[in-house]
């Protein structure tokens, strides 16, 4: 069985203001509201909603732990 890869998206900027088409990504993602964290598998589709609203969050990568 293989694990994924996944990754936590911190929201760290407010959408008021933004394009529309940030607001989509930013929703896509899974957050609603300010500092809120959520773990996204890491695909290309999501690395592309992520590289289009870098300016407004915040990546941590995880790494499966090994079994030991």
């Amino acid at each position: 069985m293989t694990d994924k890869q996944m990754m936590k998206v911190t929201l760290v900027r407010g959408l008021g203001g933004r394009l529309a088409t940030h607001q989509a990504c930013v929703r896509g993602l899974g957050l609603r509201r300010m500092h809120q964290v959520v773990e996204v598998e890491d695909t290309p589709a999501t690395r592309g909603m992520v590289n289009k609203v870098s300016y407004m969050v915040k990546v941590v990568e995880e790494t499966p732990d090994a079994p030991q």
